[in-house]
């Protein structure tokens, strides 16, 4: 048992040197105006992942590290439906940086059967950072299985309350407002008038050839490329 444990700190220490190596200022400066505190190529990242497959022990002693490198290798390599419902809850409140934030949820508690669970709790939420998390999740329902929900309410708590959420949530919120009215004909009216009333994100600087998180923007340019593959 002692040897099993040793074996695995050793590799602990192996990887945790591997990305140390990688750690470049540059990465590092660029991820650090989006608030992620670390300087690991993601690509690399991810070809360390490929590397290791699936190891939930080894996932699990990355992520008790804190090191912002070794939870995004935890989350590539880890056993998304091995973590209870509390595991999950717990890991979301530690995740400090949006990178790991974002993976968590993205990679790891979508494929989870307790994902349903922690939606609405996480929406309600005090936390704001969790609320986002909980918006995250119904907007992946809203798309893919939106059977049970209630998109009127929804739009009720956005219309009420977009406006002045802080940014994560307001950003996850406004996600779902756009989704609502690309997925569902019936409710795109209404969505699109609360994007214009709220502006939220209007003024949001974006590249060329992208297209805009403003909400009646997204909503319009989703619907006409949909709209152009069924015509095609």
């Amino acid at each position: 048992m002692a040897e099993t444990a040793e074996t695995a700190e050793t590799m602990v220490a192996e990887v945790m040197a591997e990305l140390a190596a990688l750690e470049d200022p540059r990465t590092r400066a660029v991820n650090e105006r989006h608030g992620d505190d670390h300087g690991v190529n993601l690509g690399k990242l991810r070809a360390i992942a490929k590397r290791l497959k699936t190891q939930q022990e080894l996932a699990c002693r990355l992520w008790e590290t804190d090191d912002t490198a070794a939870r995004l290798l935890a989350i590539l390599i880890c056993r998304p439906k091995a973590f209870e419902r509390d595991e999950l809850d717990v890991m979301l409140r530690e995740a400090r940086t949006p990178k790991v934030h974002d993976w968590l949820v993205n990679y790891v508690v979508k494929k989870s059967p307790h994902s349903e669970e922690l939606r609405p709790a996480w929406s309600a939420d005090p936390d704001p950072v969790v609320a986002s998390a909980g918006w995250t999740l119904t907007t992946e329902r809203v798309a893919k299985k939106p059977e049970g929900l209630d998109l009127t309410g929804l739009l009720d708590v956005i219309e009420a309350e977009m406006k002045e959420a802080p940014d994560r949530l307001q950003w996850a919120m406004n996600h779902c407002l756009a989704q609502i009215g690309i997925a569902h004909a019936e409710h795109r009216a209404r969505a699109i008038a609360i994007g214009e009333r709220l502006e939220v994100l209007k003024d949001y600087p974006t590249p060329p050839g992208c297209t805009s998180p403003f909400a009646p923007v997204w909503i319009s340019e989703m619907v006409r490329r949909q709209q152009d593959e069924t015509v095609a």
